[in-house]
């Protein structure tokens, strides 16, 4: 029998260690051999994705990647969790948001998996009056209650707290969060932030304090700048100059510093970016706990966190896909470490959500708590080279927005004056300009679009408060001309058609032929690819084949399709100087313009 050495049998003993330069040679000669002449140090960077904030994610990282030490879950800066123990005594929070006043729903979730309630209260929510019926079957001590109630938050946290009373629920029991947050209000709203107003947040906080000792009264809503379109980096910022004005107010109104951090709770975006959201949400506790040390409570700085799966990246063609995406974004939220996590319906788009949606919903964090176990391991992503140089970078570019929104007068000036919502509509029409080029795809919308898909109906969801920031959506450019495409259909009993003309063999136009058929799909416009464009029904045609083809016949082909009654032709493909061809559709054009110019051509309105 083989004896090892003490320090065991290393399996790369015998080769020579390769060294990061090397690597890049090798890279640099794939890249070559694919027509991509760069130096060994420039292929590293030819592989690199950019990331909104000025970040790039590289394609490899090693040890060499210093990032600052997470430190210990449970200790400042609190990077790798809140508490020691994270999430591992039996999962994370699982919260569910209800705006109806529909006591069925409520029960229907606390019995099936559902740990704690998110009303949404007053203008577009439940009525204030109503929260006792809604509420009249829950356990108060067993179910935490957290409150959304814009300017109803006062009148709200009473009826609130009476029901409690009435039930019998003794103080020290009462479990939840009041939700007050003026600053989220004014930027939801557009009302300007009631200076005279911040006692009677001041005031709950304070009875919070003294009476209600596991009632939080403050919620720092991140939400709203995430829902203008702004990046990750600007939601960390605005959060943090929230919090920052709303530990003034309550330190300012008596509390300690201690006792003002223990009443906030902050609220985030997830996102089908698994590592940019497990990087935010360790880099908003990281950022926080600065604050706190800043403020002389170093130990009481772990940010109690709320991740809400985004309602940006939720679309209302093909919602099914929604599933997949809120499953990867509730996945991230529960890696990054997040208290309490909300899973938006998948129908979520399209009005109010029925019972099957809510239950897929709630089963999604069940099934990754108990079945994947994922929070069974504190802080599974920590000492992964790439998460921590991200978590790193990402604080970095927070923090820099915080401090210029601080310089621009703190988050109510920002808000006021109209220079937060300029940066993050900056942000939005730069992120517009990738996905009306399709450099980020929309799965089932920008790609792979279904025309022939059945519509998914809902109710009506009653108009959330508006007036401030506006709320965005990946999907809003294409909807909008799906929604032209499906009022041409409405009017004439068809779709408008393009003719897709192949060219050779299939070897030859298959590929550029489904590219075509996808990108006009995608704007409503229905290919077609059998039989002549006599017999389409069509009034464009797009040229489909191989570059040899279009400089053998591309001309020729335009000139019959003319013929034969095509108002315009196009060809798939890199801009060229084909004669009789209108326009080019290629991968990186700009498909919301190009479609657009089609239906305007075809006269849908």
């Amino acid at each position: 029998m083989t004896v090892l050495p003490d320090d065991g049998l290393s399996l790369a003993a015998e080769f020579p260690a390769a060294t990061h330069a090397q690597w890049q040679r090798l890279v640099a000669g794939v890249l070559s051999r694919s027509g991509k002449d760069v130096p060994g140090t420039e292929a590293e960077k030819a592989l690199s994705t950019a990331l909104e904030d000025g970040l790039r994610a590289r394609p490899l990282y090693t040890a060499a990647d210093g990032a600052p030490d997470p430190g210990l879950p449970g200790f400042a800066p609190f990077v790798r969790a809140g508490r020691p123990e994270g999430n591992t005594a039996g999962g994370w929070d699982v919260r569910q948001r209800h705006t109806a006043a529909d006591p069925e729903a409520v029960l229907t979730d606390l019995e099936n998996g559902v740990t704690s309630l998110w009303l949404g209260v007053g203008q577009g929510g439940i009525p204030v009056a109503e929260l006792g019926r809604v509420l009249k079957d829950v356990y108060l001590d067993l179910a935490p209650v957290v409150l959304d109630a814009g300017h109803e938050t006062a009148a709200a946290a009473e009826e609130l707290l009476a029901v409690h009373g009435r039930r019998g629920v003794a103080p020290e029991a009462v479990r939840g969060n009041l939700g007050a947050d003026p600053l989220g209000t004014q930027a939801r709203t557009g009302s300007a932030y009631d200076e005279d107003g911040l006692p009677v947040t001041v005031g709950l906080a304070r009875r919070c304090t003294q009476t209600y000792p596991g009632l939080r009264a403050l919620t720092v809503d991140a939400l709203p700048y995430h829902e203008a379109g702004g990046s990750a980096a600007q939601e960390l910022g605005a959060s943090l100059a929230t919090g920052v004005a709303y530990l003034r107010a309550l330190t300012d109104g008596g509390l300690t510093v201690e006792q003002a951090l223990g009443q906030l709770e902050f609220r985030y975006a997830a996102t089908a970016d698994q590592f940019l959201t497990v990087a935010k949400l360790r880099a908003a506790r990281r950022l926080w706990a600065r604050v706190a040390e800043a403020c002389g409570a170093p130990a009481a700085g772990a940010q109690l966190q709320h991740a809400v799966t985004s309602p940006v990246m939720m679309t209302v063609r093909d919602p099914w896909v929604n599933m997949l995406r809120t499953t990867v974004a509730t996945l991230a939220a529960g890696v990054g470490g997040a208290e309490s996590v909300t899973v938006h319906p998948f129908d979520h788009a399209l009005g109010l959500p029925d019972a099957f949606a809510r239950r897929i919903a709630r089963n999604t964090s069940t099934i990754l708590i108990e079945e994947s176990h994922l929070a069974r391991v504190v802080d599974p992503a920590g000492g992964s080279w790439y998460v921590e140089s991200l978590t790193d970078e990402l604080a970095r570019a927070g923090w820099e927005f915080f401090q210029e929104t601080e310089r621009a007068g703190g988050q109510a000036a920002a808000l006021r004056s109209g220079w937060t919502g300029e940066r993050l509509s900056a942000t939005w029409a730069e992120r517009s300009k990738a996905l009306a080029k399709r450099r980020e795809p929309v799965t089932g919308v920008s790609e792979f679009p279904h025309l022939g898909e059945k519509p998914v109906v809902r109710e009506p969801a009653p108009a959330e408060p508006g007036g401030g920031l506006p709320r965005v959506r990946r999907d809003e450019a294409f909807e909008a001309l799906r929604a032209r495409s499906d009022a041409h259909l409405a009017a004439t009993g068809a779709r408008p058609r393009v003719y897709l003309a192949a060219l050779g063999p299939a070897a030859a136009h298959t590929a550029r032929l489904t590219f075509a058929a996808n990108l006009f799909q995608a704007g409503g416009i229905e290919p077609v690819t059998e039989g002549s464009f006599a017999d389409s029904g069509a009034t464009e045609a797009c040229l489909c084949s191989s570059d040899a083809l279009y400089e053998e016949r591309a001309g020729s082909e335009a000139a019959a399709l003319a013929a034969a009654g095509a108002r315009h032709v196009s060809l798939a493909g890199r801009p060229g100087s084909y004669p009789g061809v209108g326009s080019y559709v290629f991968t990186g054009c700009d498909a919301v313009a190009v479609l657009s110019a089609a239906l305007d051509r075809m006269g849908v309105s």
